[in-house]
């Protein structure tokens, strides 16, 4: 125990003197000097940390923006708020709320002026994840942002690129009950759907030369926003998964590579900043994964990293092919022990 607290110590001074140095680095730079981010920062309280996977802020050029209030996807004439509201379906300027969960009405107006980390930390004790059903982040934020009045933390691509849209601090509407307590993120991924019913696979998926299933994107990847052309996209798993989610039987096929792992790093970072989500998934009394929505008093006990179908009975994302133990495993391993 004694070489652990020495341990700590010994990171915490040298921690602290790196942002001295930091600090004492950009005392010397001349007014004006642009400051640089490395790509891989997620943002909380305006306060920018690194998650070791790309990031494309709201504030970035291709980044998703859903402070903005006017429509991103359609001609510049048509995308402000008054011909927003007579298309119809966007019924608020905001995408987002103020996470007001637990707070006395003094808190709430304290929080209204800014919020500090640690009050947040506070706050903030789930993960939810969703797939998208859309197939990429552009078509997420598009129906999401210009359509449904919606929002999201996070979008991952199918080539692991990670998109932030709003300050954590926000509350984004993506889960309704767990909105105040939740960072959300919706996964590029075109769903799961009843065995043998219905489905968009074949438009987005198919068998190469090699026996390999492979992912195609209807309309081209050229228009499809993923920046990282250059790879061969492909689930994960070759063959459709199967399942049971809210007693329905599923299949889906599963996420890349690219987005397992940089999820992993993502849930690592946000499970280090915000040390009440726990690092792990609703459990059943024999430790296997529940597979419905939680009940009231095991949702409001709950803390850590669930799927959307855990909120909401209408709903089954992530999907059965969603790799829970895989996630954990890799996300712990990256963990600072």
């Amino acid at each position: 125990m004694t070489t652990r607290i020495s341990e700590l110590k010994c990171f915490l001074i040298l921690a602290i003197s790196g942002l001295t140095s930091g600090l004492n680095a950009q005392e010397n730079l001349a007014p004006g000097t642009p400051l640089k981010r490395t790509g891989d920062e997620i943002v909380a309280c305006g306060q920018l940390f690194h998650i070791g996977t790309p990031v494309v802020l709201w504030t970035d050029a291709g980044g998703y923006d859903a402070y903005r209030v006017d429509r991103r996807f359609v001609p510049l004439d048509q995308a402000n708020w008054e011909a927003t509201q007579k298309a119809g379906g966007v019924k608020s300027p905001n995408r987002y709320g103020m996470r007001t969960r637990g707070l006395t009405a003094e808190q709430i107006e304290k929080r209204r002026a800014g919020w500090e980390l640690n009050e947040l930390q506070q706050v903030v004790d789930q993960f939810v994840i969703h797939f998208d059903a859309r197939g990429t982040a552009k078509t997420c934020f598009q129906v999401l942002h210009d359509m449904r009045g919606l929002s999201v933390h996070f979008m991952l691509d199918l080539d692991g690129t990670i998109y932030q849209t709003l300050d954590l601090k926000e509350s984004a509407w993506h889960a309704t009950i767990s909105n105040g307590r939740s960072i959300g993120i919706e996964i590029a991924n075109v769903g799961a759907y009843a065995v043998g019913g219905k489905n968009p696979f074949e438009q987005w998926y198919f068998k190469g030369d090699d026996g390999k299933t492979a992912i195609k994107i209807p309309g081209g990847l050229e228009k499809s926003g993923i920046r990282n052309q250059s790879i061969l996209l492909h689930p994960d798993r070759n063959e459709l998964v199967k399942g049971n989610i809210q007693g329905q039987n599923l299949e889906q096929y599963d996420l890349t590579p690219q987005q397992y792992a940089a999820l992993a790093k993502l849930t690592a970072g946000l499970c280090t900043v915000f040390p009440k989500i726990k690092c792990d998934y609703p459990k059943d009394a024999s430790g296997g994964l529940i597979t419905q929505k939680l009940s009231e008093n095991e949702f409001k006990a709950y803390s850590g990293i669930l799927g959307h179908y855990h909120v909401q009975s209408n709903k089954v994302d992530p999907g059965p092919a969603f790799q829970w133990e895989r996630l954990l495993r890799e996300t712990r391993s990256l963990m600072v022990k």
